[in-house]
């Protein structure tokens, strides 16, 4: 394939849409299986304490080799690097790595092509040149961005499988993955596993995470315009966002039902859902977004109705590498509360002093 975008039928990026799709749904497949047989030898952990798994890389080997084969000219943001795999004393975990790999890929038959697939997922970085001051830049013209396993751990309840492709750093399609979270939330008898995905200007839809379930309907976000009859979704672990400030902000809006707590993407996904109408992302002033946790997350809230900003209600620049680096935080919200949600979060920052 060419850098410049594919159609069938008439529909931007219906070749991407169908490759990414093909990717993630194969990823969640594989992830599960993995899951399954998971060990704790297998878990490495990565210096900002994140989890890395056997699960992890082997979702980015999957997506990297799938969509490089079939666009070869679209570079990689990717999460993970072979580093801590290269390292001495991890021969047991690239074996096992390669033995679930070669389930997928035949064509994988070597710890080196192993290896040379995952470090594609980094073939998209430009790094600064430190003699210059130079910044990081992205890539120009069409790139993916990937977060193999978004908080993937035996122990999590909820992870994510999120791809999205980029068009002159702006998200144009977005997969996410979320094998683990049921289609209907409120219904415990509702089907587990389920794929979102959203191309710009198409809308968002959702199908079954099952290969043999290639059913789609289309997902819209929450028609909530009174703030007293929203509710929240933000992550389990306080330091990923501040549970205090979030709950002065529900305060000021007037919101009193729980919040719907989860790690990974799949935030985005029950706001795309209209499960929640509010997901708010606040960090400590000294952290910086990766890329990869929130592209695909926000072109299909987006495409849901939704709008996505940061603290400040800037868009998200993501023309700087793997961070976005020019923003402070993150407000996805149903559109119909988003300026509202803004005026409670710059009340509460400033009562804050933060």
């Amino acid at each position: 394939m060419s850098s410049s975008s594919s159609s069938i039928g008439g529909l931007p990026f219906a070749q991407e849409r169908q490759a990414a799709l093909e990717a993630v749904v194969g990823a969640c497949q594989l992830v599960r299986r993995v899951q399954e047989s998971l060990v704790s030898q297998e878990t490495l952990e990565k210096r900002d304490r994140s989890p890395v798994t056997v699960a992890d890389y082997a979702a980015q080997v999957l997506i990297v080799h799938h969509l490089t084969h079939h666009f070869p000219a679209y570079p990689f943001i990717a999460e993970e690097s072979s580093g801590e795999l290269r390292r001495e004393g991890k021969e047991e975990m690239r074996a096992r790595l390669l033995d679930h790999v070669r389930t997928v890929v035949p064509s994988i038959q070597d710890e080196a092509a192993l290896l040379d697939v995952i470090d594609r997922g980094g073939s998209g970085v430009t790094k600064a040149r430190k003699e210059e001051g130079e910044e990081a830049k992205s890539p120009s013209g069409l790139w993916w961005t990937l977060d193999p396993i978004g908080i993937f751990c035996v122990m999590r309840e909820q992870y994510a499988i999120a791809l999205a492709l980029m068009q002159d750093n702006e998200p144009v399609l977005g997969v996410l993955g979320c094998p683990a979270l049921p289609h209907d939330i409120a219904d415990a008898s509702s089907p587990v596993g389920c794929v979102l995905v959203a191309v710009k200007g198409q809308g968002c839809f959702m199908r079954s995470a099952s290969k043999e379930a290639a059913e789609e309907t289309k997902v819209s976000a929450s028609s909530v315009t009174d703030s007293a009859q929203a509710n929240f979704t933000e992550s389990v672990e306080a330091s990923h966002s501040s549970h205090d400030v979030s709950q002065r902000i529900a305060q000021k809006l007037g919101v009193t039902a729980a919040p719907v707590r989860m790690d990974s993407q799949c935030k985005y996904g029950i706001v795309a859902r209209g499960d929640a109408s509010i997901y708010l992302r606040l960090t400590s002033s000294s952290y910086v977004e990766n890329i990869w946790d929130h592209a695909a997350g926000v072109v299909i809230v987006k495409e849901a109705g939704g709008e996505v900003t940061d603290l400040e209600g800037k868009p998200l620049d993501w023309s700087h590498g793997k961070k976005l680096s020019h923003n402070k935080g993150v407000v996805a919200t149903n559109g119909k509360l988003h300026q509202a949600v803004l005026d409670a979060v710059q009340a509460a920052l400033h009562e804050n002093k933060l």
